[in-house]
């Protein structure tokens, strides 16, 4: 029995391979077009799953998708009609999608896929509810989705218990907790739909002064977890922006400009939203535990991303255990229409042990062969050197203890928004320069950005302060007090000159290399004293593992065993025998506002574009020293490599 599951047209477009109950394949549009959050139909990642086992669209059997087009059209039509003439912009660019596409999605299906069997639509939090329970370990549990909006539903909960999921309960648009966050995401100058954990990374910096404000003015909500949103202070169900002129009076002017300073007063908000949040997610979980009696809950939606929401809700909250579906976005929606037909149209009987999860480490993406990895690099003349795979663990962690940042991208792509150790930049966690070198001349991103850790799973409660695993890098946890070295403002304070400097000298080397606008950014905040003292605190070694301690001392945590991922286990093993920490960097293989990478090529070509020292590829290790570090010679190579 074959399920296609398929997410498509609103962000993360994705397809799922349900094959005999299991899960066998699922992976997002965006790391095939190399688009971010790709919404398009996901035609790649279809051919992807169906080529991975040799199926033409004659071997499915059902076609589902995550939700029901006509529902979510009568949303837009009625949220129109309600503020007309006000919406009429908005409404005008939305109709020509939806009368090109999103009203023929079943047409769409059958002409790409030359499919002519049944297409099945659950409703869009039915997908993200099944997303969330079937592949979790609990025979019975809670259920809760939190997002921004599917068709009208934000939030529901409900019980699934063996085949069954019962949705009891719902929230519905505009009144939206995910649409709250959005607000204060585009407000403080981050991208919707992308920037949310960029929010939840500044928070830590921030004080929460506008927790009241929000309480008073925008969000009204109730112990039971129910709430409402006071919509004279947002505009997205009638304009083309997130918040209007009475949000921006409130929070004393205009949303900050993107790329801009970040002050105090982002950090802030940024600060009082993630509270409010937590806050509202706890209340709904007591009200879901007072109402089930469950001891284990199951998350998904958009908001289940918020791993430090998730991290106090399992530390605090009521409930024994809880699960988060790793793809908790509308990526996920895909593995859940498919799972849900499997389950709930076709009435299958589900097995589970309340141990073990169905999710397979989320490695479900493609695989690459070392014969694949080698004709690439061989067809464009890359020098290598081979590595058996007795020896790939420990080279590795040898070169990541000397202070090297290495691109690891072996086994199967990882399905969702982390890299897991499939497709991953690793560093050493003990260096207290590497946050900064790998934001600034890894990632090109903001240097307020907190990396997390891959840690031993059998090792974890050694360093943090939790014995519990986090296999998907969904929940935080603090540092161990034992391992931390407390901020020093006295030391913070001298070391503002020493930023100064360091600063001309990055302004000089950009310079060198040609790359004017980003030495003409960093020109302009030289002598902003705010600006330095934020930097300052970022450059504060916090613990034995500075590199990925958060400035709250926190940790966005990955555990790592060695039946999900042994070479990912194995390697960081090695660092533990070489250091005694059994932690290392691990972030995502790709480089600011672009997808994690998906092939070879993908992956040289980040390689080439960073200041990486080597990368990892199967079996061939690559150096950057083998290539000229001049600007210019290196974009002769990538030049080149883009035309293979």
């Amino acid at each position: 029995m074959n399920i296609l599951g398929i997410s498509a047209y609103y962000h993360d477009s994705a397809a799922c391979l349900v094959k005999d109950g299991k899960v066998v394949c699922a992976a997002q549009e965006e790391r095939f077009t190399r688009k971010k959050h790709d919404p398009g139909f996901p035609s790649n990642a279809i051919r992807y799953c169906l080529d991975e086992y040799g199926l033409e669209a004659n071997d499915l059997d059902y076609v589902a998708f995550y939700e029901k087009p006509m529902l979510k059209l009568e949303r837009l039509l009625e949220t129109y009609f309600r503020y007309a003439p006000r919406g009429l912009k908005s409404f005008v660019l939305a109709l020509p999608e939806w009368a090109k596409r999103k009203l023929w999605i079943g047409d769409l299906i059958q002409k790409d896929l030359g499919y002519d069997g049944e297409i099945l639509y659950p409703e869009h939090h039915m997908s993200h509810a099944a997303s969330a329970f079937y592949p979790s370990p609990f025979k019975k549990a809670a259920i809760l989705t939190v997002d921004g909006v599917g068709e009208w539903t934000t939030t529901s909960w409900g019980i699934g218990n063996g085949s069954d999921i019962d949705l009891r309960a719902e929230i519905k648009f505009p009144h939206s907790l995910g649409m709250l966050y959005a607000a204060f995401t585009y407000y403080t100058g981050f991208k919707v739909n992308s920037g949310e954990y960029k929010v939840m990374g500044l928070a830590p910096y921030g004080e929460p002064k506008y927790v009241d404000l929000i309480y008073e003015h925008l969000i009204d909500v109730k112990e039971n977890g129910s709430f409402r949103l006071n919509m004279d202070y947002f505009n997205y169900c009638s304009g083309l922006t997130m918040t209007g002129e009475k949000f921006h009076e409130l929070f004393g002017g205009p949303p900050r400009r993107p790329e801009s300073v970040l002050t105090q007063k982002q950090m802030d908000l940024a600060r009082s939203v993630q509270v409010v949040t937590e806050e509202t997610i706890m209340k709904i979980a007591l009200h879901i535990h007072k109402e089930t009696g469950e001891k284990y809950l199951c998350l998904a939606g958009g908001v289940a991303l918020n791993c430090v929401a998730n991290g106090l809700l399992l530390k605090d909250g009521p409930f024994e255990n809880i699960w988060i579906q790793p793809a908790a976005g509308d990526a996920g929606g895909a593995m859940g229409t498919a799972l849900a037909v499997w389950y709930q149209y076709l009435e299958n009987k589900r097995q589970a042990d309340n141990t073990n999860d169905f999710q397979k480490g989320s490695y479900l993406g493609p695989s690459f062969s070392n014969r694949e990895i080698e004709r690439f690099l061989q067809k464009n003349d890359v020098k290598y050197r081979l590595v058996t795979d007795e020896d790939i663990p420990g080279e590795v962690a040898g070169l990541v203890v000397s202070d090297n940042v290495v691109g690891w991208f072996q086994g199967r792509m990882e399905f969702g928004p982390r890299a897991l150790g499939g497709r991953s930049i690793v560093g050493d966690a003990r260096s207290p320069k590497m946050q900064e070198i790998m934001n600034l001349k890894i990632k090109f991103r903001e240097s307020f950005r907190p990396f997390a850790p891959s840690v031993m799973e059998d090792r974890v409660g050694e360093i943090f302060d939790t014995g519990g695993a986090s296999p998907y890098m969904l929940l935080v946890a603090n540092v161990r007090e034992d391992k931390l070295t407390p901020m020093d403002d006295v030391k913070i304070a001298a070391d503002l000159d020493t930023i100064k400097e360091k600063l001309k000298k990055e302004i000089a080397e950009l310079k060198a290399q040609g790359r004017d606008p980003e030495a003409k950014k960093i020109e302009s905040l030289i002598d902003n004293r705010d600006y330095l003292r934020f930097r300052a605190i970022i450059n504060q070694s916090r613990s034995v593992v500075p590199a990925i301690t958060h400035v709250n001392y926190s940790a966005r945590l990955q555990t790592v065993n060695e039946k999900d991922n042994a070479l990912y286990y194995r390697m960081i093993k090695s660092v533990y025998e070489k250091t005694g920490v059994p932690v290392i960097i691990n972030t995502s293989f790709n480089i600011r506002g672009e997808p994690i990478v998906c092939s070879p090529k993908d992956a040289f070509m980040t390689f080439l574009h960073t200041d990486m020292d080597y990368l990892i590829m199967g079996n061939y290790l690559v150096a950057k020293s083998d290539f000229d570090v001049n600007i210019e010679e290196r974009r002769r190579y990538l030049n080149k490599y883009e035309l293979d």
